[in-house]
């Protein structure tokens, strides 16, 4: 693989992390980074080593490849911003360019195929809290990609070289993927801050509550992973037994009504996962 050329236009955690990936592959060469705050691409550019902190997009180079690592809402808007400031410099010449939202389609950033650009979208699944970390958990991180085939020509070979393993998305169907996403991962964090909770109304210590959790937690992620969710599934919904669910979702909504809404409805789900109805 020849070396690539790369600009990146956002440094925050995501933009950050690539940054650190980008650094460590020599068949990436990291130009400039634009950023909303100035500070924030010097910052960046400075802990990864790599790369040039820019003040506005008259100061972009040409580069063969573009990562808009903005906030979802962002992407329109600097796309936008991009294809009217580039209109007309060396640096508006065809080249890909890809955002990382897992919601929206890579057409978020339409404006750029003003300037006969190729779009795609990437979303790695990976928690990007802390960008070194992330870094380091980026080898064998699924990347969900959408857009132009010849976007992906170029963008999916990098990824690889950054040891992520690369899937398709149907572009209608990104939404819904997303929506996947955030059942699986955010949603389950909200159920364990809401049984820490009642463990402790129920007047479990605190460390006994914590480690309740962490063996509920991972046994039931390792049982899902070697049973798949309806075979992994126990709990008094799964079984039937349905006096139990009645009389604790009661309980559950005396404590704290949105929680017994939510207990009643995933009762209702699991019952229908374990019998395949």
């Amino acid at each position: 693989m020849k070396q690539i050329s790369i600009n990146l236009i956002g440094a925050g955690r995501v933009g950050r992390t690539f940054l650190h990936l980008l650094a460590a592959n020599p068949n990436c060469r990291v130009q400039d980074v634009l950023s909303a705050n100035y500070s924030s691409a010097q910052n960046a550019v400075e802990q990864a080593g790599v790369g040039r902190a820019v003040q506005q997009i008259s100061e972009l180079r040409p580069a063969e490849l573009w990562i808009i690592a903005v906030p979802d809402t962002q992407i329109a808007a600097v796309a936008a911003d991009l294809a009217d400031g580039l209109a007309g410099t060396d640096a508006a010449r065809q080249s890909v360019a890809f955002h990382c939202s897992g919601f929206f389609p890579a057409a978020e950033m339409d404006p750029l195929r003003r300037l006969n650009w190729h779009l795609a979208s990437v979303h790695p699944v990976l928690s990007f809290a802390d960008p070194v970390s992330a870094k380091d958990q980026f080898r064998g991180a699924l990347c969900g990609l959408e857009g132009d085939e010849a976007a992906l020509a170029v963008i999916q070979p990098v990824l690889e070289q950054l040891a992520a393993e690369c899937f398709a998305i149907r572009s209608e169907g990104k939404s819904l993927y997303h929506a996947a996403a955030v059942i699986s991962n955010n949603f389950t964090v909200v159920l364990q801050a809401i049984a820490r909770e009642a463990w402790k109304d129920a007047g479990v210590a605190d460390d006994i509550a914590r480690r309740l959790n962490e063996k509920l937690l991972d046994s039931t992620a390792e049982n899902v992973r070697s049973l798949g969710p309806q075979q992994a599934l126990t709990g008094p919904a799964a079984r039937g037994d349905e006096q139990v669910v009645v009389s604790q979702g009661q309980e559950v909504a005396r404590w704290h009504p949105e929680a017994g809404e939510i207990y009643r409805i995933l009762s209702k789900l699991a019952r229908a996962i374990k019998t395949g109805d």
